[in-house]
């Protein structure tokens, strides 16, 4: 099997507008959960989200793009072109050929659904525009994305919830790892930042109305946020031979499936995952340093993940820093698995751990080094990603510092 590395990284979010102004807020600790700004938001009981303020998409896209591309279709081509552009890679040819696709989301275009249903409920408007389904199609941004870049291999959209793009990722990671292509474009995104995408929700009742707090015992809800985050994975010779920069290494990956409840998370299935992930890296369970948790900041899934890791790695557990960087940028859903593996980079390449902002409580059943508030200087050799999905999905990659 071939190793497989990152060598380009992109982004757009509520504390980035790309990867540089990402990195540094996370080295920070910086929060961009604030108040939230779109139509009929007065409306709502949860009006706080990691919405992206000051993004102007005219400045990105002409018109008639905009009118094939939904936001979270916009923020996906402003990620893969830092991206890509950072990776230094000229897709034409047998690497064009070869060269795919494979983006996580879970809503699509969520606001193109809002915007139309508007019309035609509330404004009585009898026709849409003939682009609406091209354009809120979930496969929509992976497809602009091969039309931009000119990548004509293996494309495609995976929607597991907020697994999402931990499972994209492991699929792009397995297409490189199998020798089907020597570079795959992967990641995801979200923005259900729209009226109808919060008050959807809001039905839930699983949201804050003030702060992501994950692991605190003070905790009352996750926040939504909005945003993208792409990669190049790329086959570690092909990339030496043409002396890239190497990120870090992807190093194995695990999915299961609890099959028990469509909202209630199990510690068994996440554990599963968990040790198959690491099985599959070949990987000592002692030398993982950090682990970016899922921690959303629900009573429920933080303790459950909290048992999760103490079963997995026993006294071990208490020596790996574990934070949730969804306390600054929210839970970005279908895209928020790409977005924190930007933190794994950051731990594995620069040494920096990032925190779980607005820490207040010691929570008993969440009695491990949650990193609280600040961020924190550490060698880290291997690293996690956890993802578990409404539904019971789970998918976790292991990374490896180079």
């Amino acid at each position: 099997m071939k190793r497989v590395v990152i060598t380009g990284a992109g982004t757009i979010n509520s504390i980035g507008q790309d990867f540089s102004q990402t990195i540094n807020s996370l080295r920070e600790g910086r929060c961009g959960i604030s108040a939230l700004k779109f139509k009929d938001v007065e409306r709502l009981s949860i009006k706080i989200g990691g919405q992206i303020h000051n993004f102007e998409p005219d400045r990105h896209f002409n018109r008639q793009q905009l009118s094939l591309y939904d936001r979270y279709t916009q923020l996906t081509l402003i990620a893969a072109d830092e991206a890509i552009t950072q990776s230094g890679l000229t897709f034409n040819g047998e690497l064009a050929a070869s060269t795919g696709v494979v983006l996580g989301t879970a809503g699509g275009g969520v606001s193109t659904s809002d915007d139309n249903y508007r019309a035609v409920y509330e404004e009585g408007k009898n026709r849409v525009h003939p682009f609406v389904v091209p354009k809120l199609m979930n496969n929509a941004a992976a497809s602009h994305l091969s039309m931009k870049f000119n990548l004509k291999g293996p494309t495609f959209t995976v929607s597991s919830a907020c697994a999402s793009s931990n499972h994209a990722m492991a699929q792009a990671f397995q297409i490189v790892r199998s020798a089907q292509s020597p570079v795959m474009v992967t990641g995801g995104s979200e923005s259900m930042m729209c009226f109808g995408g919060i008050k959807a929700w809001e039905g839930l009742r699983v949201m804050s109305k003030d702060a992501c707090r994950p692991f605190s015992l003070n905790r009352n809800g996750m926040v939504q946020g909005e945003g993208a985050a792409i990669f190049v994975f790329e086959e570690l010779e092909h990339a030496k031979r043409r002396g890239a920069n190497i990120f870090c290494e992807v190093k194995g990956f695990a999915m299961s499936s609890d099959a028990a409840d469509i909202v209630n998370p199990s510690k068994h299935g996440a554990a599963r995952a968990i040790s198959q992930a690491l099985k599959d890296a070949q990987v000592n369970l002692e030398d993982v340093g950090y682990i970016n948790a899922h921690g959303t900041g629900t009573a429920a899934n933080d303790k459950t993940e909290c048992a999760a890791v103490a079963d997995v790695f026993g006294h071990h557990a208490d020596k790996i820093m574990i934070s949730s960087t969804k306390s600054m940028h929210g839970h970005i859903i279908g895209g928020t698995g790409a977005v924190e593996l930007i933190a794994c980079i950051l731990a594995l390449k620069d040494g920096v751990i990032s925190p779980t902002i607005g820490y207040v409580e010691h929570d008993p059943e969440c009695a491990l080094d949650v990193v609280p508030n600040e961020a924190r200087d550490a060698k880290v050799k291997l690293a996690i990603s956890n993802a578990f999905a409404f539904g019971g999905l789970n998918a976790v990659l292991v990374l490896q510092k180079v």
